[in-house]
């Protein structure tokens, strides 16, 4: 059976050869995620360029240490390749991460 994945958390997506597994956040509206077999996520990664397209991460969300939420690099991926959960974002942070994706797309 596999995991269950939800809306704001973070997982480990084990990306096609010869990449490894990297963090990502599920972006995905959760209605959807049970629905499809792809979800959208964003890569998370440990270059912080204070750009407002990103949201910074830390140890409350599950990560190591400091990362950055990319927010410019969304991508949709096949769910059955989220191999592990790492951590999740609370309510304030999701708020970032939609007022960051709103800066992405050019929707101000």
């Amino acid at each position: 059976m596999a995991a269950r994945v939800n809306h704001g958390e973070i997982w480990l997506y084990r990306f096609k050869a010869p990449d490894k597994r990297r963090p990502v956040l599920v972006l995905s509206r959760q209605e959807a995620i049970p629905l499809l077999h792809t979800v959208m996520v964003a890569p998370v990664t440990s270059t912080i360029r204070d750009a407002p397209s990103q949201v910074v991460v830390g140890i409350d969300e599950g990560m190591k240490g400091p990362s950055a939420i990319s927010l410019d690099h969304v991508q949709t991926v096949e769910r059955s390749r989220l191999v592990q959960y790492v951590g999740a974002l609370g309510p304030a942070k999701r708020r970032e991460v939609c007022r960051a994706l709103t800066i992405a797309t050019g929707c101000v």
